[in-house]
């Protein structure tokens, strides 16, 4: 099946990665929790257009990506809300002038974000028993609580969507598998505003940190999963 980094990563590169070892699946425990990591309007846009018409309501988006992941999103979110798995959203609030760090020098555009686009998106938005997540770093690990949270609830396995692939969803996979837990990614369920930089992060995360598949793929695995058993 053809990967996201097909035609990107040369085959002697991938072959390379098979022959020293890399790449093996991981498989999933019994108690995942499902990441949404920064999907808010800053990073769509309040509707599907292509990149260079919504960097014009918020320089943060990504444009029609964003709104293909959403749709993925949305399915892993239904199943989940199915099974009565956790669910937490990992999210960026509004910069205030105390706050820019040094993504902000880096990114000055980060602080000129309306309070608009910092809502969550409505398809996927949180619901009473979500767990909402702030954060200033790209992991969502880094100053927060998440990891006491993922402790308290057993779980296991994460199941990691959102933005930016190559930012926020790669620094809390790395973060993640330094604390064990498992990964999955699924790759048409991220998103990110460079299409090249998005398929050499899936890349590389599928063969150090996680199992990266499909949205269909992974609502297979995922409903395979007793977790009365666990």
């Amino acid at each position: 099946m053809k990967k996201p980094w097909d035609g990107i990563i040369p085959p002697h590169e991938q072959e390379a990665y098979r022959a020293a070892g890399f790449g093996r699946a991981s498989g999933l425990g019994k108690r995942p929790c499902l990441l949404i990591i920064d999907v808010q309007y800053r990073t769509v846009g309040t509707q599907p257009k292509p990149f260079m018409e919504a960097i014009k309501e918020f320089p943060t988006a990504c444009g029609q990506v964003g709104w293909d992941a959403v749709r993925q999103i949305a399915r892993l979110l239904a199943l989940f809300r199915q099974k009565g798995w956790p669910v937490i959203y990992p999210y960026v609030s509004p910069k205030e002038s105390f706050d820019k760090g040094r993504l902000a020098d880096k990114v000055p555009a980060l602080m000129t974000v309306a309070r608009r686009g910092y809502d969550f998106v409505a398809e996927i938005a949180p619901e009473g028993n979500d767990v909402l997540l702030p954060k200033k770093h790209p992991s969502a690990f880094f100053g927060t609580p998440l990891a006491s949270y993922l402790i308290e609830r057993a779980v296991d396995t994460l199941v990691v969507t959102g933005c930016t692939t190559s930012g926020c969803v790669r620094g809390s996979v790395v973060d993640g598998f330094a604390y064990n837990f498992r990964a999955l990614v699924p790759h048409d369920a991220v998103y990110d505003r460079s299409q090249v930089s998005h398929a050499v992060n899936l890349f590389d995360m599928s063969e150090k940190y996680a199992d990266v598949m499909s949205t269909d793929e992974a609502l297979a695995a995922l409903k395979a999963i007793d977790r009365a058993a666990a």
